[in-house]
């Protein structure tokens, strides 16, 4: 067993960190994805350390290469060590050597590694990404009016959101993605635009969707007030068609029948004209010829002639 005087001990150090440092190129890179505000823990799968061990922590935006937090156990004394850009935010599991964030920021993006230096080498690598909650998505019609004189065909409704990293907007006909668009360029909005024929308004749901790796925003297309929903010429004319047929029907009925009624009167009263002329004719012609008396019986209100005879 090799002794290690305490003079040699700094060195010793030194050179297992140099060997850490190369090997670690080699570790498998574990990945995590994270929103804005949120608590996380690197777990790093060690299930215990030894006593007179080292917990080194490593940060660097690309490449980890500063010590944030350092932990020493040396006959059962502990010397801590945290950066201070990491102060009142690390936690430290010394059985595990797991390391938790709280609160962490955008600017705590990058990639961690540990070592754990208790009589043999242990290093773990990570790359974290943070991100802020991606916003609620603004849809808005590119038409100046919110009503046109004329009739259109196609609705242009367009949707907008503040742009971030690795935002992405989309629009979805139901679960159906239409177009997505996203820009590298942060300082400009993202907007897209999408074509709606006015046969697809009552058949189909419309959401504009924001997203990010770690959250989604949806907002859903309010067809009633931003697109111009007017039927074209075609269906025009089959709805007047269906209103205008029926209604030319029926007044050309009511028109016949009118007709008929007028008719039948009128013949009916020429018909009742004639034969009182003609009994009053033969009435008046009796009595002043051949002195005939003619006897009138009246029953409800009209006259009837019920006989004549000769004084």
């Amino acid at each position: 067993m090799m002794k290690i005087l305490p003079g040699n001990r700094i060195l010793w150090t030194f050179l297992l960190l140099l060997c850490c440092l190369l090997c670690a190129a080699g570790n498998e890179m574990v990945t995590l994805q994270e929103v804005e505000g949120t608590t996380i823990t690197l777990h790093t799968g060690i299930t215990g350390i030894q006593s007179d061990a080292q917990i080194l922590w490593f940060y660097g935006p690309e490449k980890a290469e500063k010590k944030i937090l350092i932990i020493q156990v040396f006959k059962g004394e502990t010397v801590t060590e945290i950066s201070e850009r990491f102060k009142e935010r690390l936690q430290l599991d010394r059985i595990s050597g797991a390391l938790t964030i709280r609160n962490i920021s955008r600017n705590h993006s990058g990639v961690y590694l540990l070592h754990v230096i208790a009589g043999r080498l242990s290093s773990k690598t990570f790359s974290v990404s943070v991100y802020a909650p991606v916003s609620t998505p603004v849809i808005r019609s590119q038409q100046k009016q919110k009503r046109t004189v004329f009739p259109t065909e196609v609705c242009f409704p367009l949707c907008t959101v503040e742009n971030g990293e690795d935002v992405t907007l989309s629009w979805y006909r139901g679960t159906e993605r239409l177009n997505i668009t996203n820009n590298t360029d942060l300082s400009v909005n993202l907007s897209l635009t999408l074509q709606i024929h006015n046969q697809d308004i009552n058949t189909n749901t419309y959401t504009c969707v924001s997203a990010n790796p770690v959250s989604n925003k949806t907002t859903s297309l309010s067809i009633t007030q931003l697109c111009d929903h007017h039927p074209d010429k075609s269906e025009r004319s089959r709805i007047l068609s269906y209103v205008l047929i029926p209604a030319g029907v029926l007044t050309l009925l009511l028109s016949v029948l009118v007709f008929l009624c007028v008719w039948r009167k009128k013949e009916k009263d020429e018909v009742s004209v004639q034969s009182e002329d003609l009994t009053y004719s033969d009435v008046k012609r009796v009595k002043a010829e051949e002195n005939w008396s003619v006897t009138c019986v009246e029953e409800n209100g009209s006259v009837v002639y019920s006989g004549v005879k000769r004084s």
